[in-house]
Parts: structure tokens; C-alpha cells; sequence
């Protein structure tokens, strides 16, 4: 696959992931690194959608590890349960945040996050690692987006 992503940004966001979804098939195949792939997943997730920040937290050990991203400087260790990462996490689901100063326990890693999606892939039954993905704007993510990327959790969990 070329190093460009084909896709409309003036288009609605349920059709920007149906272009897109197919392309990062194309860019995760062929590639057995999953930091590399987790890399450009991130980078593409960032270009395609605009969001403020998205990112991936690995599972190791008992806590959630900082791993590639793109926006700024992120928390590099979460807690199981703590935060809305941990909290997908732990209860192994898609957790949407509409405004993030009222999920009890929130971690501030940004003070301009205002809205979160946070949405677990697994391996094996067990959680691996947790796409978050946060926004500048309040109430910003809704069931197209969580459709859009549980589909790309699952492209995900083939290459885990």
C-alpha cells in the first residue's frame, strides 16, 4: 500500500470509515510488527478523523502502558479499573465519555480533553491493549463511531 491515505474529510464520518477501514487492511498486511502496525493504525485514525488525540495502551502486566500515539504528550501508565482506559479495560467493553470532568475518576492526561472513546481488543478472551481516542469538543463521539472502530478493533485483534 502507498504511504497516502485516500480519503474525504468533507465527507460524513460513517462513510470517512468505510474508506477508511479497507486502507488500513491494506497498510496491517504483509506487516508482522505490531508496533509498527499500531504506528500507522494511530496515524491514520489521526489524518482521516481529525481527533484530537488517539493512541494505544498495551496491556502488561497489570497495568495499561503508553504505546504509539499521535497528539500530545500522553499519561504513560495506567492503573487496571483507573480512568476511562482502565475502565474499558476491566469491564472488557466500548466505553463513550461525553464529558470527561463527569466519568468519576477520570485521569486528566490533557486539560483540553473533553470527550473520550475508549474500546478493548482482545486476545485469547483477554484484553491486550485499548484504542482511547479523545477529543477537544464535548460530546463528540457517538454509535458511528463506535461502530467504525470496533470494526477496526477487530482488524486489530487479527494481527494481535
Amino acid at each position: 500500500m502507498a504511504e497516502e491515505l485516500l480519503i474525504s474529510t468533507s465527507v460524513e464520518k460513517a462513510e470517512r470509515y468505510e474508506t477508511l477501514l479497507p486502507q488500513i487492511e491494506g497498510l496491517v498486511s504483509g506487516e508482522a510488527d505490531l508496533i509498527a502496525n499500531l504506528s500507522n493504525i494511530a496515524a491514520a485514525l489521526k489524518q482521516a478523523m481529525n481527533f484530537f488525540w488517539v493512541g494505544f495502551y498495551l496491556v502488561k502486566e497489570k497495568q495499561l502502558v503508553l504505546g504509539p500515539f499521535q497528539g500530545p504528550i500522553a499519561c504513560t501508565r495506567i492503573e487496571y479499573g483507573r480512568g476511562v482506559c482502565g475502565y474499558a479495560w476491566k469491564e472488557k467493553k466500548t466505553v463513550i465519555v461525553p464529558n470527561v470532568e463527569e466519568f468519576p475518576g477520570h485521569i486528566a492526561c490533557s486539560s483540553a480533553s473533553q470527550s473520550e472513546i475508549v474500546l478493548p481488543a482482545f486476545k485469547s478472551g483477554q484484553v491486550a491493549l485499548v484504542l482511547d481516542v479523545d477529543s477537544d469538543k464535548l460530546n463528540d463521539f457517538d454509535k458511528k463511531d463506535q461502530e467504525g472502530l470496533e470494526k477496526l478493533m477487530r482488524i486489530i485483534e487479527r494481527i494481535l
